[in-house]
């Protein structure tokens, strides 16, 4: 079984500010064998972010070099459909949905891989509410 783990997610698990019981009990899940599904602009995202967090001086360049070390040990597979669907699926959503083509294409990889969506975003979990996407944590 997989999950699709947007951006914010995963920075719930190496951000302090940002921790969350529910996001924790996501990565368990995942250290117990459920594979983690990603699109192929995830990593960009998630360094970025870091990288920002960084620049603010809420974490520093160890804490950004143990959180990628760390994803790096969860085994992510990085979707290989994504870009060949941006102007397509994934456009056809941001379009019906008012989200940015990132937030999109996480939708778009749940749907087609039938997966379950891990998000904190409230738009891209409304979205897939509405497209019968099964969304975690349960409550944000």
């Amino acid at each position: 079984m997989s999950i699709v783990v947007d951006g914010s997610i995963a920075l719930s698990w190496v951000l302090p500010d940002e921790s969350a019981p529910a996001t924790q009990h996501i990565r368990e899940r995942i250290e117990a064998g459920i594979r983690p599904l990603v699109p192929s602009h995830w990593q960009l995202e998630v360094a970025n972010a870091l990288w920002m967090a960084e620049r603010r001086n809420r974490i520093s360049q160890a804490d950004t070099s143990a959180a990628l070390a760390a994803f790096q040990k969860l085994d992510i597979e990085t979707d290989a459909e994504t870009a060949q669907r941006a102007g397509s699926d994934t456009l056809a959503l941001a379009r019906q949905h008012t989200l940015s083509i990132y937030d999109a294409a996480y939708l778009e990889l749940a749907m087609r891989r039938g997966a379950p969506l891990a998000s904190l975003d409230g738009s891209l979990r409304n979205a897939a509410r509405k497209l019968k996407v099964a969304v975690l944590p349960k409550a944000v």
